[in-house]
């Protein structure tokens, strides 16, 4: 008399957590104010440093502002900067997640047909090795020269090659003993690929938009360089460098800089929410 073979739902489970694994304890406080220590203390000497150089060799304001000095324009014209830095995050946000939705669902197609992998890959692989710069006037002429949804599309496309060669790449990690586990429950394609190959693209999906967050705030204010209003973060630093005013223009950087980092936080966070499992592991390609 032989066993009853297991419900699908069951073989999902069963599968899902050789995929997944046991969680892992998270590091302590103090364990993370150790581990940003010395990169908390390199960026203060870095600082002090440019300040110190700044000072003693009396370099020119017009040629290289100090620490200080932009951090005053930085206060001094806050609240203009804050508004081109609202109206480019629009950009940088919209461009995001068109560049992601866009990149999980052509890597997972391409994941699924290998005659399409074969053929997208190689594809893939050079378009991402276009310059931005030799995308962004042909974007704002496509989507409008004073439009946000060119620079939306200049992020976006930023976005698309790392998401979706990642998520092509979890995809196909998935662990073969998971595999053949579900192959002997009879489990469908679907159960697969939702129990054991998803939760194995998830550390990849998620390194993927680490960089993408900071690629699109790089792409969307690059956009507008070549043509947009100057309520936007892009030509306030190109009008004010004309001026030779770098101490506002610097402070427009910081603002593209917070933005950029600020993104990258938000996604660290929400992928230990998410996939707390998957946020310490290590070894998935950007």
């Amino acid at each position: 008399m032989t066993a009853a073979a297991p419900s699908g739902a069951s073989a999902a489970s069963a599968a899902g957590t050789v995929a997944a694994g046991a969680v892992l304890r998270g590091p302590t406080f103090g364990e993370r104010v150790r581990e940003w220590l010395p990169a908390a203390v390199l960026f203060v000497g870095a600082l002090a440093a440019w300040e110190v150089i700044v000072r003693v060799f009396q370099i020119k304001q017009f040629i290289l502002p100090s620490p200080v000095a932009i951090a005053t324009a930085w206060w001094t014209y806050l609240p203009e900067l804050s508004s081109a830095a609202a109206y480019t995050l629009v950009e940088v946000v919209g461009g995001l997640l068109i560049g992601v939705t866009a990149g999980i669902l052509a890597g997972a197609v391409t994941a699924r047909y290998a005659a399409v992998r074969e053929a997208a890959l190689p594809f893939a692989v050079a378009a991402n090795s276009i310059p931005i710069v030799a995308f962004a006037p042909i974007f704002n002429i496509w989507f409008g020269l004073d439009t946000q949804v060119s620079k939306m599309m200049i992020a976006a496309v930023l976005c698309f090659f790392p998401v979706m060669i990642n998520t092509v790449r979890g995809l196909l990690s998935a662990p073969a003993p998971a595999l053949e586990l579900m192959r002997s429950y009879a489990a469908s394609d679907r159960e697969t690929f939702l129990r054991v190959r998803v939760p194995s693209a998830v550390p990849y999906v998620f390194t993927a938009l680490r960089v993408s967050a900071t690629l699109a705030t790089i792409g969307a204010v690059i956009g507008e360089y070549f043509g947009a209003p100057k309520v936007s973060l892009g030509q306030y630093i190109v009008t004010y460098s004309s001026y030779l005013n770098f101490e506002r223009s610097w402070g427009a950087i910081v603002f593209a800089a917070a933005m950029g980092i600020g993104l990258y936080v938000l996604v660290v966070l929400v992928e230990r929410l998410v996939a707390p499992w998957a946020a310490d592991r290590s070894g998935a390609p950007a």
